[in-house]
C-alpha cells in the first residue's frame, strides 16, 4: 500500500519526528511503499491564495503534487503536537491547500457548496498521533477534546474515510526515556493493526 505521513513540528529534535520516524519505518518493514512529508523542512507554505479557492483551479507544483498524493494514498498518517487545541498552522494550511474539492470531496451536480460533501479519499484508515503537555483528565475537563473532532468528523469523515485512530502521548515535557520508548511501541502497534504486511 502507498502510506502518505504528514509531520508538523518545527524541530527536527521533537518527538513529533520521532513518532513520524518511526511509523515510516514500520510501514516500510512490512512492504508498504511511505512517503514521508516534513512540512517545515520543505518549507510547506500553508497560506491559501484566493486564486486556489474555486475547485479546478491550476495549483502551484508543489501542491498538485500533495494533492495527486493524497487522493491516491491508501493509507495516511498525520503527526503533529496539540497547540490550543488545534494543529500548527502550517498543517492547517496544508489541509486548506490540499484537503480540497475535486481531490478530497465533491458536491453533488448542481450544489453550489451548500449540501453535504461526498468523500472521494480512497484511503483505508487514517492515523493521527498527537503530543501534548497537559494531563489527560485536565485536558478533556477543561477543553473536551477538539482534536478528535477536527480529524474525526471535520475532515476525514467528510472525506469519506471511516476508519480512524487517534492517540495522545502526554506529557511530553516529563516524559521519561521509557515512557517515550513505550509510547514508540504503541505507534509501531498501531501501524502494524491498520497497515498490516503487504
Amino acid at each position: 500500500m502507498q502510506i502518505s505521513i504528514i509531520l508538523a513540528h518545527p524541530d527536527a529534535g521533537s518527538f513529533n519526528h520521532a513518532i513520524a520516524q518511526t511509523a515510516a519505518a514500520e510501514l516500510s518493514q512490512r512492504g508498504h511503499t511511505v512517503t514521508l512529508h516534513d512540512l517545515h523542512q520543505e518549507g510547506f507554505d500553508p497560506l491559501l491564495p484566493a486564486g486556489e479557492i474555486p475547485d479546478y483551479a491550476p495549483l502551484p507544483e508543489a501542491i498538485a503534487a500533495h494533492c495527486a498524493e493524497i487522493a491516491d494514498a491508501d493509507g495516511i498518517i498525520i503527526v503533529h503536537p496539540n497547540w490550543w487545541g488545534q494543529p500548527p498552522a502550517i498543517l492547517k494550511g496544508w489541509v486548506d491547500r490540499v484537503i480540497r474539492p475535486g481531490v478530497a470531496y465533491r458536491f453533488e451536480e448542481g450544489d453550489q457548496g451548500e449540501g453535504v460533501p461526498i468523500g472521494l479519499l480512497k484511503a483505508r484508515a487514517v492515523l493521527v498521533f498527537n503530543t501534548a503537555n497537559t494531563k489527560p483528565e485536565r485536558e478533556i475537563a477543561a477543553f473536551g477534546d477538539p482534536l478528535e473532532t477536527i480529524w474525526k468528523n471535520c475532515i476525514f469523515g467528510l472525506c469519506g474515510v471511516d476508519t480512524f485512530y487517534r492517540e495522545t502521548f502526554t506529557v511530553v515535557v516529563t516524559s521519561t526515556l521509557e515512557q517515550r520508548q513505550e509510547w514508540l511501541r504503541r505507534v509501531r502497534q498501531a501501524v502494524g493493526r491498520y497497515f498490516p504486511a503487504a
